[in-house]
């Protein structure tokens, strides 16, 4: 589904400081891989160049999903095809209210794919059924787009997102971030409940807690720009006992 080779990236404004230095991953369809490793690492830079964001620039290797090029896509045609980022600290959108920002981004996306629009009360329908799963209170849906929400709840907002979008590749940077045990678990739920044998899952984390209830199928370590190891869940819980001195040094 997803397949990144020799992924080299940079920073925009100074070529001098390069974090991706040749990243090799294949993400596929059904499966749940975890990305671990240390700060700096080049984990959440991963997660932005595949999304698009600015202030990057591929300087060498290839990503695609299910066999379309995204780097020559915009963030938006990204989004389209099939991409999602639930960010470390979702952004505050004042003055938009989350019902009008969902809608509309489920609208733009079925435009783009040659389908109806969803009509306000299917929209409306889904949206409550989602929301209820989750635990997000009718009220929340009112509000502006992650305004003086909690940390919690904007994390189970990205997630309703996340549901209402039904991408086909789910990119998840730290989003255990902040989180106290029960919001956590709320979040894991909702991810779980979106697996399915046609989506696959990237979750970017620095603790096995979260993997304690998002399974992984596959776990690797990132260090210095690169995947230095690839493993099985065991890997997390070796982490999580050693830490990654033995893991670096190993892969050095």
């Amino acid at each position: 589904m997803l397949e990144i080779k020799n992924l080299h990236a940079q920073l925009e404004d100074d070529a001098e400081i390069k974090i991706l230095k040749g990243v090799d991953l294949t993400v596929e369809a059904g499966k749940v891989h975890a990305i671990m490793g240390p700060n700096g690492s080049g984990k959440s830079t991963l997660a932005y160049v595949l999304s698009g964001r600015d202030g990057y620039e591929v300087t060498e290797g290839t990503v695609t999903l299910e066999g379309e090029d995204i780097l020559e896509m915009e963030p938006e045609e990204r989004a389209a095809a099939g991409m999602f980022l639930a960010f470390q600290y979702p952004v505050e959108i004042p003055g938009v209210g989350n019902m009008t920002f969902m809608r509309t981004a489920v609208n733009a996306q079925r435009k783009a794919r040659g389908q109806d629009e969803m009509s306000s009360g299917d929209f409306l329908k889904l949206v409550r059924e989602k929301a209820k799963s989750l635990k997000i209170e009718p009220e929340m849906l009112k509000r502006p787009v992650n305004t003086g929400f909690s940390g919690g709840e904007k994390k189970r907002n990205e997630i309703l997102q996340m549901a209402m979008l039904e991408p086909k590749m789910c990119i998840l940077d730290e989003t255990d971030s902040g989180l106290d045990v029960d919001a956590m678990k709320l979040v894991a739920e909702g991810v779980n409940a979106l697996r399915d044998a046609n989506r696959g899952f990237l979750v970017i984390t620095h603790y096995q807690r979260l993997l304690n209830h998002i399974k992984p199928d596959v776990v690797h370590i990132m260090s210095e720009g690169r995947i230095i190891k690839s493993g099985g869940p065991e890997l997390a819980l070796e982490v999580e006992e050693h830490g990654y001195a033995d893991l670096l040094a190993e892969g050095a």
